[in-house]
């Protein structure tokens, strides 16, 4: 018997905003959310990722009251961040460490022990947050950069999991991606996955480059 599929990437394609005191929900914008969001109605489908709203501006009602209508309505299950997390994780090493190496610009990545510990944090908080989700034939299907330790967080609890992961940024030459302190832990965080998807052939020639020469 085949599982449902289970979405996990940064940010849901539903995003939360407070207004005078009410939560709205509106669509996410962006390549992502627009690109899944069909095939994840249609499908037997849950979507896990960021709301988009900080885990400071909402009371523990609130958050329990979110987590009821993202389910309900929209089949998502929403990862709460606090401020510090968004801003080291996401601003920090995501945005300022593997964005700008993986495009070549060497020049401005920056290379923080605090941002990557938050990384590897809040890679934790994802796995955390789909493990009471996981059924025995699911099928886990992870994206982008945000999230590249996950796969094997989950496969080593998980082993009998099947996990999908794709990148949706280039993945550099070997020369470009060893510059990275934490090359090895990022490469056996994707090795958890089953199958990797890259955009181009070259990027996956890097990729395998970087394998077997690591």
């Amino acid at each position: 018997m085949m599982g449902r599929i289970i979405i996990i990437s940064n940010r849901l394609p539903v995003t939360i905003k407070k207004d005078n005191n009410k939560l709205e929900y509106h669509k996410s914008i962006g390549g992502l959310a627009t690109g899944l969001k069909s095939y994840h109605q249609q499908a037997d489908s849950i979507w896990v990722g960021w709301p988009g709203i900080a885990t400071e501006e909402i009371s523990e009602k609130e958050k329990t009251k979110i987590q009821k209508e993202l389910l309900d309505v929209y089949q998502c299950l929403p990862v709460f961040l606090s401020n510090e997390e968004i801003d080291k994780y996401y601003n920090g090493f995501c945005n300022k460490t593997i964005w700008p190496l993986f495009h070549y610009f060497t020049s401005k990545t920056q290379y923080e022990l605090e941002t990557w510990q938050a990384y590897k944090q809040v890679n934790e908080k994802f796995l955390h947050v789909v493990e009471p989700v996981i059924g025995s034939n699911d099928i886990i299907w992870i994206h982008d950069y945000q999230l590249m330790l996950l796969p094997k967080m989950i496969k080593d609890k998980y082993p009998d999991t099947q996990i999908g992961y794709f990148l949706h940024i280039p993945f550099p030459s070997f020369e470009i991606f060893r510059l990275l302190i934490w090359r090895e832990e990022i490469l056996r965080g994707l090795l958890g996955a089953d199958l990797i998807g890259f955009h181009t052939y070259d990027y996956v020639r890097h990729f395998l480059s970087s394998i077997h020469r690591l």
